[in-house]
């Protein structure tokens, strides 16, 4: 009896780079197995690297060969959420329409204990600035902002915890001279703030706990290194895989687009595309 035997071309410079992405982005990858995966797998960001590499392979097939060099993910412990609805915080859909802050925490190799300063924007999904030091004072989150400020532009609102840095009175007396709203959440209620609480937990995933910190400086090299390739190189899921910085460039040039507009009397857009969770509103709504 005669029977047919598949012949499948070997994969080998595919399956080599998949495994080099895999090493390079440890936590990227496909964590769950069986039938659910396949409804929820369909933009994975080994596919999306793969495919801006210009690899034309099926996410099917992408996946199969990502089974069988053993590369699947370990997946973490999830923690308990909490049951019930939550409403969405609306801001306007623009860069700079509201920051947010927080502090993440780890250690060097020797136990000596440091912390990284978080600056996200809420729309644009872009890391702003990640300053890590052994110590950091409000009059620090000050003089960062202030730089910060000075490159980027005002933004229209933060959002922080209560700490007791973001609390002290360098923050309010910078408030006050620089006209900035400042909002702080519920305490106990991190959800609140909810965008830099996600980046915390992206940051910890892919570069705190796979990264061994020798000192202050080999730190700053590394989470700047790692900023910049979040913001320009990583696809994020809630920009339907674009980075924060095309994202950013392509919402500036929708708001541009009207204003160019409005200048040769052409009717003006309805409305400009906005983030899961953001909403075109022109007055701000408070967080939480």
């Amino acid at each position: 009896m005669v029977r047919y035997v598949a012949q499948r071309a070997p994969d080998t410079a595919l399956r080599g780079r998949l495994r080099e992405l895999a090493n390079e982005r440890r936590r990227f990858g496909y964590p769950l197995a069986g039938r659910r995966l396949r409804a929820i797998a369909v933009r994975r960001r080994l596919f999306v690297l793969l495919r801006r590499e210009g690899e034309s392979s099926g996410i099917n097939r992408i996946y199969r060969i990502y089974r069988e060099e053993g590369l699947t993910v370990r997946k973490r412990k999830a923690r308990r959420k909490a049951i019930g609805t939550r409403a969405p915080i609306l801001v306007e859909a623009r860069p700079n329409a509201r920051w947010s802050l927080d502090f993440v925490h780890d250690q060097f190799a020797n136990g000596q204990r440091f912390r990284v300063l978080n600056v996200v924007d809420d729309v644009t999904r872009e890391c702003l600035a990640a300053i890590p030091d052994t110590s950091i004072s409000g009059r620090r989150v000050a003089r960062e902002l202030t730089a910060l400020i000075e490159r980027r532009g005002k933004p229209g609102m933060i959002v922080s915890d209560n700490g007791s840095e973001l609390t002290s009175n360098a923050i309010l007396g910078w408030c006050a001279e620089n006209q900035i709203e400042w909002h702080y959440i519920a305490p106990g209620k991190p959800m609140q703030n909810g965008f830099v609480e996600s980046f915390n937990g992206r940051m910890r995933d892919e570069l705190l706990n796979e990264t061994m910190f020798r000192n202050l400086a080999h730190t700053r090299t590394v989470i700047a290194a790692w900023a910049a390739d979040y913001n320009t190189e990583r696809p994020h899921s809630a920009l339907d895989y674009r980075t924060p910085a095309e994202y950013a460039r392509t919402l500036n040039h929708a708001i541009a687009r009207p204003a160019a507009r409005d200048e040769s009397s052409a009717r003006r857009a309805i409305a400009q595309p906005a983030p899961i969770g953001v909403n075109n509103l022109q007055a701000h709504i408070a967080a939480g």
